[in-house]
């Protein structure tokens, strides 16, 4: 009778009463077989781009290896065939070659190794369409954990092993941080860190949430008590902050193109808080008074300093206390405020209100000026007909060049006053014609020092439009 033999491992079954005398032969190559199809290392030595891995019935051969260790020098892409094609194999194998290792046993699928990498690979002996695939190229599903090294003072990682861009999952153990980045290399090129105090840093130069479809996209901070987001609420296309972690609602601050919103329409008071050391400030809406409010303190409509309603800007919350405006310069301050004991409106000098006063406004609406007023002076010298800018000047001083004509103006202001003072030039004798506006003495003009040089002082009052009065000319001052 004839022996069989194992469809996958080449094992020999002797028929009965087959191999008398030599049954024991055959039952120690047999268990040789098995030793190897469980746990063999077999060394396979590819060169070229071919090689065949075969399972001989009955025979040792590399076939029948569980775990193969891939080795030589082959030129290029190596096609392994597994033989025969009808034997279902599952292997281990390690390429450690610089070549790609490809396993192929019919004209299905193939199975392809990186050099230097590792797979567990299947042939399903189907025959001639066999196929071979990848344990690896499916998902894989583990338990309750998974652990990746041995607690040595070493980098441990998980590499995605692109086409043209490789990136890590790793522990950076000399920095103790888990590190997501790009290449290979533990700690080159990291994109996301986690250090021991689970502080996530990204080093990277931007962080992208979400992929551009039409959805929201969200950052959720959840707390105890309560949750806050930042998201993208994508309908709005506006980035909000607010609270609880449904983007678009209970929004809290919200940017859309050029703009910035506090608050979320709703009837309550909107602030920016400045948290201060010793003493805090706001900024807010008192949505009740629909007025916006600086103040101290936090509490919206409290101790206001500074209050905007409709067309009005309101300095100050009605309390006995005085209110200004400071202009902090380098060298010098000014002032303008409520000098609340006096109610008086006042500017001055320094920052202090009350303190080196330049006027006062008081509640009778009277005016004082603690000091010198100046108006402005207009010097020039005149040679022929002259139109004075009374808008703009509120004294002359005029050097006769000639002869000249004061001609008709249309910028005096009724109540104006003011002196006009006339030089000769160094010729003398020059004369003055007064246009209609300019009203005299006794309606006869004015009459100058003729001496060279010589100082006279007209002084004026403006009674009306077109009307100028000039008051008698003090002459020859020296």
């Amino acid at each position: 009778m004839v022996s069989s033999y194992t469809s996958n491992t080449g094992i020999e079954k002797p028929a009965s009463g087959d191999q008398s005398g030599t049954w024991g032969d055959t039952t120690n190559t047999n268990f040789d077989i098995i030793d190897r199809a469980l746990n063999g290392v077999a060394a396979i030595t590819l060169s070229g781009t071919s090689h065949t891995l075969t399972t001989t019935d009955g025979t040792l051969s590399d076939g029948m290896f569980k775990v193969l260790v891939l080795g030589g020098s082959p030129s290029g892409t190596n096609t392994i065939t597994i033989s025969p094609n009808d034997a279902d194999k599952v292997y281990f194998v390690y390429n450690n070659t610089a070549q790609t290792a490809t396993f192929s046993q019919g004209s299905g699928a193939n199975a392809s190794i990186a050099a230097g990498g590792a797979d567990i690979i299947y042939a399903d002996g189907a025959g001639s369409g066999a196929a071979v695939a990848s344990i690896f190229a499916n998902p894989l599903t583990f338990g309750s954990s998974i652990q990746i090294g041995d607690g040595t003072a070493e980098d441990t990682k998980i590499v995605f092993d692109g086409n043209a861009q490789d990136y890590y999952i790793g522990l950076d153990d000399s920095a103790d941080d888990l590190v997501i980045g790009l290449g290979s290399a533990v700690g080159t090129t990291p994109a996301v860190s986690i250090d021991e105090n689970q502080a996530v840093v990204f080093p990277a130069a931007a962080v992208t949430i979400g992929d551009g479809t039409a959805e929201d996209t969200k950052l959720v901070y959840d707390g105890n008590a309560k949750d806050f987001y930042v998201g993208l609420d994508d309908s709005a296309d506006k980035l909000v902050v607010g609270v609880g972690s449904t983007v678009g609602t209970n929004g809290i601050l919200t940017l859309d193109d050029d703009s910035v919103t506090i608050g979320d329409g709703a009837e309550v008071d909107t602030k920016l808080v400045f948290d201060g050391n010793a003493k805090d400030f706001y900024i807010g809406l008192d949505d009740s008074a629909d007025k916006l409010v600086i103040g101290e303190g936090s509490t919206v409509g409290t101790n206001n300093i500074l209050t905007v309603t409709d067309d009005s800007l309101v300095i100050g919350d009605a309390a006995a206390v005085d209110t200004s405006i400071v202009f902090d310069g380098n060298a010098q301050d000014f002032y303008i405020g409520l000098d609340d004991s006096a109610d008086d409106l006042v500017f001055g000098q320094g920052s202090t209100v009350g303190s080196n006063i330049a006027f006062s406004i008081d509640e009778n609406q009277l005016t004082t000026f603690s000091h010198a007023a100046i108006g402005s002076t207009d010097t020039q010298t005149l040679t022929g007909a002259t139109t004075l800018d009374f808008q703009t000047y509120q004294n002359f001083i005029l050097t006769l060049g000639a002869s000249i004509t004061l001609s008709n103006p249309t910028t005096e202001n009724v109540g104006q006053s003011g002196v006009m003072v006339f030089i000769q030039d160094g010729t003398g004798s020059r004369t003055i014609t007064l246009g209609t506006d300019y009203e005299s003495p006794a309606g006869g003009g004015i009459t100058l020092s003729s001496a060279a040089n010589a100082v006279d002082i007209v002084p004026y009052f403006v009674k009306a439009a077109g009307s100028i009065q000039l008051g008698a000319p003090q002459l020859a001052f020296s």
